[in-house]
């Protein structure tokens, strides 16, 4: 059976400031075959029923509390002969949401004949809190079709399912029908279309929907914040949480989530910390979620010391406590430190989840930690029943790569149970690269292609595995079908942060206002490094030209220019934190490492993969990453 909703042209919508589609058709799938004719309703009564009994059972509804309580109510309901009365229809109804019973809920709205606005909206409600988007979609259909209007209470939660399935079409769809049922100037409305544009990535008409807002309250502030963050606008997110505060509207958990997560991508270590002060007055200190995003934040920010000890002042840890704080150890290469915590968690009688091995695998992976990885793979199948994922797959086939069983860990990915993704092979192309080994890598490589031909890591990967052996002409045979087809190399930055600012700085970027100081410097530096034995990894520079050419690249890739800007502009002693969108590459790894001798100073990169602490002229990776 299936209800049919079609949404004529709505020809008012001509002048609205984009465009909105004006077909809607769904398809609602039957639901499953109950015994209806105990809850069928005879014609339904228009006015409430003024009989004591009835007061009676609205003090009953009043007072439940429970489920069991629930059911004895609704059977008193239907031997009395009131399974016709529309309010205790609508309480019986909107109680089985509240507990969680859709099934049974939906059961006795199927039985009403005409059921009312109240009625629609709170089985909408009911499956979109619950999850169950396409159910409340199909249902908006019916309520459509039948003649039914819907208010300012059916749209957050139409919207809210739209969000949910990232259909941006259908949210345009259902904004039409905001604007034609006069609903577009409410609050909470407006709030859940913010929300829908920027969950289903379209942040640029989320924040036109906000700006024409009339009254904004903090759930549309929150909306576009959270939006900001999760579309990957993390200077927008910033900017847009000072404009809140600045319009005295005060953050709640959702909008310190999103600017936590921003913090730690942008390794803004101050603003951080300025946002954790801010937590602790507001009091959301105690809040377990609040805390993990902290300890998150400062492990991605560099702030070990830190991270660690908001962990050992937390009283109460739950599971996502624990992975976070493993998460962190693994990405500094703190294996042991990860292993240990991992062994404490269970101690404690708490129950890893996927997330939980997902990091101690990882961690053993950047430390090279292979049969203790072993070891945690086995174990989450044999002693927690955890079928691997395929994250596990490829922590696993990494960690393999990484210490050269490159082979063992095809083998893996052979006998896995199911096709392995593009991410598993990536991992061992990654092995390969490492070790050199060309004949793997390029099989390895024409299997990503096949995959996933428009992502451009694993054409540079394959470029590197060329340029290590000085094969020129298949590193421009790379190129050129990268070229083919379309795909660009995402061009490398590293970040730093000075006085609350987050400064980005590109490969041979001379846009800085200090760029000939910095330049400078880097001239001095490489001058003392040679004088200690640096000798610069022309492999690194990729490029078929003459070695000169090829040294003078590397000395102003994006890290250093970052690293001399820092030198220049911090007391002397201080602590030098740098972020990278890439990989750090082998030469200024090494570089790196002398400048840390030269300038005693610990300079703490993070990378696309992990942490590098170099100090006194070494690194915590030990050259193994």
């Amino acid at each position: 059976m299936k209800y049919l909703c079609n949404l004529k042209s709505l020809d008012f919508l001509t002048h609205h400031y984009f465009l909105i589609p004006n077909i809607f058709c769904l398809s609602l799938n039957p639901t499953k075959t109950h015994d209806k004719m105990l809850y069928h309703s005879p014609p339904v009564q228009t006015t409430e029923s003024t009989e004591p009994t009835s007061t009676a059972f609205s003090m009953l509804f009043q007072s439940c509390r429970d489920y069991n309580h629930l059911t004895q109510i609704h059977a008193k309901v239907l031997v009395s002969g009131f399974q016709g009365n529309m309010f205790m229809l609508n309480k019986i109804v909107a109680l089985y949401i509240t507990f969680s019973d859709l099934q049974l809920a939906h059961l006795v709205f199927s039985g009403v004949r005409r059921p009312t606005c109240f009625m629609w909206n709170v089985m909408i409600r009911g499956y979109a809190t619950g999850g169950q988007f396409v159910e409340s979609i199909q249902l908006y259909c019916k309520m459509l079709e039948m003649g039914f209007s819907p208010d300012k209470f059916t749209f957050p939660f139409i919207l809210k399912s739209s969000a949910g399935l990232s259909d941006l079409e259908r949210g345009k769809v259902i904004h039409g029908h905001v604007i034609r049922y006069g609903v577009h100037n409410d609050r909470f409305v407006d709030a859940a279309l913010v929300d829908m544009y920027a969950k289903c990535g379209s942040i640029c008409i989320a924040r036109l929907v906000f700006d024409k807002m009339e009254e904004r309250d903090l759930v549309s502030w929150t909306a576009m914040i959270s939006g900001y963050a999760q579309n990957g606008c993390d200077t927008e997110t910033l900017e847009f949480f000072s404009l809140m505060q600045r319009e005295g509207v005060q953050p709640n958990r959702v909008g310190f989530l999103s600017v936590l997560l921003v913090c730690g991508h942008l390794g803004a270590l101050k603003k951080g910390e300025l946002f954790h002060g801010f937590i602790i007055q507001t009091g959301f200190e105690s809040d377990v979620s609040i805390t993990t995003a902290l300890i998150d934040m400062y492990g991605k920010c560099g702030s070990m010391d830190m991270a660690g000890l908001l962990f050992h002042q937390t009283g109460e840890r739950d599971v996502v406590l624990w992975s976070a704080i493993i998460a962190c150890h693994g990405m500094h290469g703190h294996g042991r430190e990860a292993i240990s915590l991992y062994d404490e968690m269970i101690k404690t009688g708490m129950k890893p989840n996927e997330v939980t091995f997902t990091c101690i695998l990882s961690a053993c992976s950047h430390s090279g930690l292979l049969e203790r990885g072993r070891t945690y793979f086995e174990s989450m199948i044999k002693d927690y029943g955890i079928k691997p994922n395929m994250n596990h797959y490829t922590c696993m086939v990494d960690l393999l790569g990484r210490t050269g069983l490159l082979f063992e860990a095809e083998n893996l990915i052979k006998t896995m149970p199911y096709e392995p993704d593009a991410s598993v092979w990536g991992a061992l192309l990654s092995g390969c690269r490492i070790h050199g080994n060309m004949h793997l890598g390029e099989r390895v490589a024409e299997k990503l292609l096949e995959l996933d031909p428009s992502h451009a890591g694993y054409y540079v990967l394959l470029s590197n595995l060329y340029a290590a052996r000085s094969r020129w002409r298949d590193v421009d045979r790379v190129r050129r079908l990268m070229l083919r087809r379309g795909v660009k190399k995402p061009q490398g930055f590293s970040l730093f942060e000075l006085d609350n600012y987050v400064y980005m700085f590109g490969v041979e970027d001379r846009t800085n206002p200090q760029s000939e100081k910095v330049y400078a410097l880097l001239e001095s530096l490489a001058s003392r490094m040679r004088e200690l034995g640096y000798v610069p990894l022309i492999e690194f520079a990729l490029h078929d030209v003459e070695e000169e050419t090829k040294e003078a690249s590397l000395v102003y890739h994006s890290e250093r220019l970052a690293i001399a800007f820092a030198l220049l502009n911090t007391r002397l002693g201080a602590t030098i934190r740098i972020t990278k969108n890439l990989r750090i590459c082998g030469d200024c790894h090494s570089a790196t490492k002398f400048i840390s001798k030269i300038v005693e100073r610990e300079i703490i990169v993070r990378d696309m993969n992990r942490f590098h602490h170099f100090k006194h002229g070494e690194c915590s990776c030990g050259d193994y990453w």
